[in-house]
């Protein structure tokens, strides 16, 4: 059955309070995709951001950002008062995020609901850490340790907690107790007001599509409290970090500088630490978007401290045999495989082998002179087309910087004379294609500019901001 659905970051709602959020907007949005005929609300991933604020960069791969968590709520469970809330600066432009005033006060506020809260004694909450504990131990003792090192990276940290000594892991326990429970309580809201904003969803026929970066952050408690995942030496600094080759886009490759999984090591333990992975992603979300899908076929292995990804080489991932696993221990699951970029034919063979639906993305269709897969006519329709992603410019800009001869192609190929409207024949494109998922970015049904676009890779500073605007989307 063909569905569709709309991509909006949770933290491009208009809420209150600076940022997007598990708040009464985000439930608007769902009662406004149901009214739509829609299926699907496709957000980023959800983990608490690091430096350049871009959900794929992550303290945690299991954790919660703590941006998301409502503050009316908790207004409405006596933690803090409406007026504290006032008192912060958020930032006071409504179409974007200030992450820097959002660091600031974010937390000053969490922390006096916190102390106001006497989360200790809650029954629900000691049992959201117990089962929780296999991620939330190591996740919150490293928060908390990082704020006593004042943010820097647990690979400067010093010796014998940088190597998880019993005695330094102990002494920072007890150091930190308090800190501690703090972040698990950060992640007990998190939990709680998402559960709820999914419940709601799943009730009025909208399903989530999730995101599941392949890698993990070097700075993360993922790298710290389990540093034989990785291609690390032993003193836990990577060998070799990830990043991608050059191409048309780059000279010199795109250097993401996230540690290389020890693929020998994960297969040993039957791929345990996936397993949990992606069983904790399938529990947040009802589809799961794999992220940099040819990565498990091959990856590209860049010796550390190269200072571009030119000098790397491609290294064999694990290939079919995790997704054997994963379907054996977890079931069968629904899964879309980001298999964007150059396709070698084992990659193609993998994606076709797994039998997930790979991604269409009609910005890369309108080359003139080519016959790209990325046109509709080419779709089997098991795969889900887009007109762009997260990492796209939105399609009126991509249309406005459009190279003239692939406009005059695009035109004829959808019938359509005029520039005028041209964003909403690309959409009409993606729904009457064959493919059995249309995803659409809220940004293109709006007809917004490049001022709406959400990433620009291989750039800082100026990503991950866009906010819609609380009137934009109307009957």
């Amino acid at each position: 059955m063909r569905k569709s659905g709309i991509l909006l970051p949770v933290s491009s709602l208009p809420s209150r309070y600076g940022i997007g959020c598990f708040s009464k907007e985000a439930y608007k949005f769902i009662d406004r995709l149901k009214e739509a005929g829609q299926a699907y609300w496709q957000i980023l991933p959800l983990g608490p951001t690091s430096y350049g604020d871009s959900p794929y960069q992550s303290f945690s791969t299991f954790a919660g950002n703590p941006y998301f968590i409502d503050p009316e709520d908790l207004v409405a469970r006596g933690y803090v008062t409406a007026e504290q809330c006032n008192t912060y600066d958020f930032g006071t432009d409504i179409h974007s995020v200030d992450y820097g005033k959002i660091y600031k006060s974010r937390f000053r506020l969490l922390k006096e609901a916190f102390d106001n809260s006497h989360i200790e004694e809650d029954a629900r909450f000691q049992e959201f850490v117990q089962k929780n504990a296999y991620w939330l131990e190591d996740y919150a003792l490293y928060m908390a340790i990082k704020d006593g090192f004042r943010g820097i990276c647990w690979a400067a940290w010093e010796e014998d907690i940088k190597l998880r000594t019993p005695a330094a892991m102990d002494k920072y326990r007890r150091k930190y107790a308090k800190e501690i429970m703090f972040y698990q309580f950060q992640q007990y809201l998190f939990q709680v007001q998402w559960e709820k904003l999914k419940t709601y969803a799943n009730d009025n026929g909208i399903k989530i599509i999730g995101d599941i970066p392949i890698y993990v952050a070097f700075d993360s408690s993922d790298a710290w409290a389990n540093p034989e995942l990785f291609q690390f030496d032993e003193n836990c600094e990577p060998v070799a970090v990830a990043g991608c080759p050059p191409d048309a886009f780059s000279a010199t490759g795109q250097l993401w500088g996230n540690p290389l999984y020890n693929w020998e090591h994960h297969k040993e333990t039957g791929y345990a630490w996936w397993m949990q992975r992606l069983a904790a992603c399938f529990e947040r979300y009802d589809v799961v978007r794999i992220d940099h899908f040819r990565g498990f076929d091959e990856y590209w292995f860049v010796p550390y401290g190269d200072p571009t990804a030119e000098n790397g080489h491609w290294e064999k991932g694990p290939g079919y045999e995790l997704f054997d696993v994963m379907k054996k221990k977890l079931g069968r699951k629904k899964v879309i495989a980001e298999d964007l970029g150059f396709l070698t034919p084992s990659v193609i063979r993998l994606v076709k082998k797994t039998g997930y639906p790979g991604m269409k993305i009609l910005q890369f269709a309108f080359d003139a002179g080519s016959d790209s897969e990325y046109l509709p006519h080419n779709y089997d329709k098991n795969c889900v087309v887009y007109t762009g992603t997260h990492d796209n410019d939105t399609t009126v800009g991509f249309l406005q910087n459009m190279p003239e001869k692939d406009k005059k192609f695009a035109k004829k190929y959808l019938g359509h004379k005029k520039d005028r409207k041209l964003c909403f024949e690309i959409i009409r494109a993606a729904l009457s294609s064959c493919a059995d998922t249309a995803i659409i970015p809220m940004q293109d049904y709006l007809e917004l500019d490049s001022s709406a676009r959400i990433n620009t890779p291989s750039t800082l500073g100026c990503n991950w901001k866009w906010r819609m605007d609380k009137d934009a989307l109307d009957p």
